[in-house]
């Protein structure tokens, strides 16, 4: 197995990263611990949805007085509601929580063991818990939301309040709580918002140890450039530029962010469009205006804007000109590509017809042309899909179906064009939800040849090649390492930042022998990839487990 890029440095790392924007936080005066509920953000945007399946950005970490360093991290399938440490037990408890859209209130109680970071889901069955506090060292309160708002509409404003008593805490398993221990009386509950004191006491601790706390959020886009510039696009900035001594040079502000980057045909600038803002005011529903920019890569200057009178996501490979893809519902209508020339004359492209995030998203790297996927359906942009090209001259070329299996639908994600081929990730849409090994890595001739396909059973978030390799992201955490001619697995590692999870977002293979990570949580992390795991493009054939040639 050929070793694991070293982690050379991290960009953008700060006090309590981990746990993105926190929503409550709690100190303990005994053990001087520090416990954090935090949501680092979906994985879906206006251009892309296609990583969100299975994913869940809330966590709870632990973390230790000296240097705030996080002990423990552990993912919530729910919003972290409440945290409170045991008086005397290494043992925290958490409550979780949320609205199913429909009528039920669901979450959990976690018990944290302190020691070893494992947790155990307590409740009998699934309860929102909106309060926890410990009355003794035996006794946990806890207030549960109402099982569901069916027949009382005053249920968001109610809640349980029962006392659950245990000898031992730190022996209570999984479902140890049954339902009758917090079968109480409903009563008026006024949901608290600890998200403002969370912040107050985490900017406080930080600055007691001489750190500056700042909430930095999903990293959508990286780039590296030749003199060792590091490029990042994320939430709350537009695009920013990091030296190799890991100082920031330059950044570029925006209320939502910047989404994706695409290098100019100038060579001295980029494209960058930033994310869309939808929100309820008086008179309805307000979106953001688009904004596609060039910024300069040398001082960060906005040298100009192109408005395509809609969203839009940019689409590689168009050359000189700028090639964008309207998102925008159509409601039946008739939609092109949209082209712009260096002199900013705009022109309508190919028919493209619809565009929905959780199907069309195709972001190619490393393209000789612009690639979109586009519908074959009348009625249904998203059915029956193939990889289609655009010619020099505007022409829509379709190359091949986007499901080499006909009765799969497929759904799109992150491409890179090698040679005369194209690998790029997915994943079979399944009504009932995922199963093991329906998202995928496969490399396919212009033809449509399957060359070889690699199974996974988490989506992909990013890829890229140097053209011998692989690598690939998904939203487990994971970082794999294909061997680009056969598929096979060269290496995989949990993405981690000194011990603790971490998951990457965005992903680039960048000069001098770099590997470059944008995470969920707003840091970039640059690895050193060993000469030894470039493989040979010639390499013959080796199958690991996951990887298969195509028959």
């Amino acid at each position: 197995m050929i070793p694991v890029p070293t982690l050379r440095r991290v960009f953008g790392g700060g006090p309590f990263a981990e746990v993105g924007e926190p929503s409550v936080a709690v100190a303990d005066d005994r053990s001087g611990l520090v416990a954090v509920g935090g949501d680092l953000g979906s994985l879906q945007w206006s251009g892309s949805g296609t990583a969100a399946a299975g994913w869940s950005g809330h966590r709870i970490g632990v973390y230790e007085p000296d240097g705030l360093r996080c002990r423990h991290l552990l993912r919530s399938s729910m919003p972290v509601r409440s945290l409170a440490f045991h008086p005397v037990l290494p043992l925290l408890a958490v409550g979780t929580g949320s609205y199913d859209g429909g009528h039920c209130f669901e979450g959990e109680l976690l018990l944290v063991h302190l020691d070893t970071g494992e947790a155990v889901s307590a409740l009998q069955h699934q309860r929102e818990v909106l309060d926890l506090a410990w009355l003794s060292w035996t006794e946990l309160r806890v207030v549960l939301a109402p099982p569901d708002d069916w027949v009382d509409p005053e249920a968001w404003q109610q809640g349980h309040t029962a006392v659950v008593t245990r000898a031992d805490w730190g022996a209570v398993g999984t479902r140890g709580v049954r339902a009758e221990e917090v079968d109480a009386p409903v009563a008026p509950y006024a949901r608290p918002d600890r998200a403002p004191r969370a912040r107050r006491l985490l900017g406080d601790l930080a600055g007691a140890v001489g750190l500056d706390r700042s909430v930095r959020r999903r990293v959508w886009a990286v780039a590296g450039l030749p003199d060792g510039r590091v490029l990042a696009a994320l939430d709350g900035v537009l695009v920013e530029c990091w030296l190799p001594s890991g100082q920031r040079q330059w950044a570029v502000g925006d209320e939502q962010g910047g989404r994706q980057l695409l290098p100019a045909a100038d060579g001295v600038s980029l494209w960058t469009n930033a994310g869309r803002r939808v929100r309820r005011t008086r008179t309805g529903w307000e979106t953001s205006d688009p904004q596609v920019a060039r910024v300069a890569l040398d001082t960060g200057r906005v040298l100009g804007t192109v408005s395509a009178g809609e969203y839009a996501v940019l689409v590689a490979g168009g050359g000189k000109r700028l090639v964008l893809r309207p998102v925008e519902d159509s409601g039946g209508a008739e939609r092109r590509l949209l082209m712009f020339e260096p002199d900013g004359t705009a022109t309508k492209g190919p028919e493209v017809r619809g565009f929905d995030l959780f199907n069309h998203a195709f972001p190619m790297r490393r393209s000789s042309r612009p690639y979109v996927l586009v519908g074959t359906d009348p009625q249904w942009a998203h059915r029956g899909m193939w990889v289609a090209a655009v010619d020099a001259d505007g022409t829509l070329r379709p190359l091949f179906p986007h499901s080499w299996v006909p009765q799969e639908h497929h759904v799109g994600g992150p491409a890179v064009e090698i040679g005369e081929s194209l690998v790029y990730a997915g994943s079979v849409h399944e009504p009932q939800g995922p199963s093991p090994g329906s998202s995928y890595v496969v490399r396919r001739s212009l033809d449509g040849e399957v060359l070889w396909e690699h199974r996974s059973d988490h989506r992909a978030t990013a890829l890229d090649s140097d053209g011998g390799t692989v690598c690939v992201a998904d939203n487990s955490g994971a970082l794999t390492a294909l061997d680009a001619a056969t598929g096979a697995v060269l290496w995989r590692t949990a993405l981690t930042v000194g011990g603790v999870p971490a998951c990457a977002l965005s992903l680039a293979v960048a000069p001098p022998g770099r590997l470059l990570l944008g995470t969920v949580d707003g840091r970039v992390l640059e690895y050193g990839r060993p000469a030894e795991a470039v493989a040979p493009s010639g390499a013959g054939p080796r199958v690991t487990s996951g990887s298969r040639p195509a028959p």
